[in-house]
Order: C-alpha cells, then sequence, then structure tokens
C-alpha cells in the first residue's frame, strides 16, 4: 500500500507514520502543494496513492482545497481506470462545518485529533485497508 501523509506539525506527522508505516510505503508532505506535487507525481508514474491522510490547517495550501485540487487530478489521469485515493481528513477541527465540507469534498473519513491508535485503525477498517482480525 502507497500512504501519503500530509501536516504541516512534526509530531502529527510522526505519530501518522509509526501507525501507518507497518502497512506500507509512507512518504510526507508538509502543506497542500507539496501534497498535489507528491500526489500529481504519482499519477504521471501510475503509481498512486491508496490512502492521504490530510490535515485541513497548514500553510500555502489548507487540506479542503488540497483534497478538492487531489479529486481533479484523479479526474484528469482516470483515463478509464479509477484510480482515487482514499482520503482520510487527520485534524484538529472538529466543527461540523469543516466536517461536512470534507464530505461534500470527497473525503473518505475523518479524524480529529490527536489521533487515537485504535479510532485510526477502526477507519481502517472500514475502509478495507485491514481485516478486523487484524487488531487482535
Amino acid at each position: 500500500m502507497r500512504i501519503l501523509i500530509v501536516d504541516d506539525d512534526y509530531i502529527s506527522r510522526r505519530i501518522l507514520l509509526d501507525h501507518l508505516s507497518p502497512l506500507g510505503l509512507c512518504d510526507i508532505a508538509v502543506d497542500g502543494v507539496e501534497a498535489l506535487e507528491a500526489v500529481h507525481l504519482s499519477l504521471e508514474e501510475d503509481r498512486p496513492y491508496d490512502l492521504i491522510c490530510l490535515d485541513i490547517e497548514m500553510p500555502k495550501m489548507d487540506g479542503q482545497k488540497t483534497l478538492q485540487r487531489i479529486r481533479d487530478l484523479e479526474l484528469q489521469f482516470r483515463d478509464n481506470k479509477w484510480i482515487d485515493a482514499k482520503i482520510l481528513m487527520t485534524t484538529a477541527m472538529d466543527d461540523w462545518k469543516n466536517i461536512s465540507r470534507a464530505f461534500r469534498e470527497q473525503s473518505d473519513g475523518y479524524l480529529v485529533k490527536p489521533i487515537i491508535l485504535d479510532d485510526l485503525l477502526q477507519k481502517l477498517e472500514e475502509l478495507d485497508f485491514i481485516a478486523p482480525e487484524s487488531r487482535i
């Protein structure tokens, strides 16, 4: 599995990296601009990300705009095949406005920081990345 972790906070990136690296190859971006560059490159190389963990509050480009631009990029590269990544918003923003906007922009899930391992694993089960028995 290919995973992209997008967060401007070092501690948050480190926590997600520690939790997700056993599941696959993890790349890191510190803002929305770097995330778009990474996604664009992965699509050009025909090696798209399977999972993207995306913060909302970031410099240069916030996570909501980044989510929208990632979905636009995926449409450009689709070429008769479905290659959309599962995008999980991982953010401190827990208000209804941000949550509903994320899902409207086609987020696949939403976790509020601090990220708890059990919550992350449950969300990965819901997205069919891990089997329930792997948590035992």
